[in-house]
């Protein structure tokens, strides 16, 4: 299933808003090899540790796996973009009801749009 790229953006944002990622950093030991590793929630605009938050040893981030849905299917982006949902998050949506017109079925707007004439 294709979903525009505003709608995309839009429900990310929505998704998204409440969501942090998980940031694996490790203890740089003296010889500058790789110590204990931890997991922190952070901010992506949050600044990178340089600290171990307890100890106070220095620290380096460590790129891992990234942890992303295996089981994605259609019919959770039919879900996701669905009226209900769309119309929630402040979508308007307009359905071709012929020759080049637009007829509104929720949100904000006019009741109607018509694609101008071509030249």
């Amino acid at each position: 299933m294709n979903i525009p790229d505003a709608v995309r953006v839009r429900l990310v944002e929505a998704i998204g808003e409440f969501q942090m990622p998980i940031y694996i950093y490790e203890v740089v030991l003296p010889d500058g090899t790789g110590g204990e590793q931890f997991e922190t929630l952070q901010r992506m605009s949050e600044p990178v540790l340089t600290v171990h938050p307890e100890s106070g040893e220095p620290v380096r981030r460590v790129i891992g796996v990234p942890n992303a849905p295996k089981t994605w299917t259609d019919s959770q982006a039919k879900t996701m973009t669905s009226d209900r949902n769309l119309d929630r998050m402040g979508f308007t949506k307009y359905v071709r009801s012929g020759n080049g017109k637009y007829e509104k079925k929720f949100g904000k707007g006019p009741d109607a749009i018509k694609k101008p004439p071509s030249e």
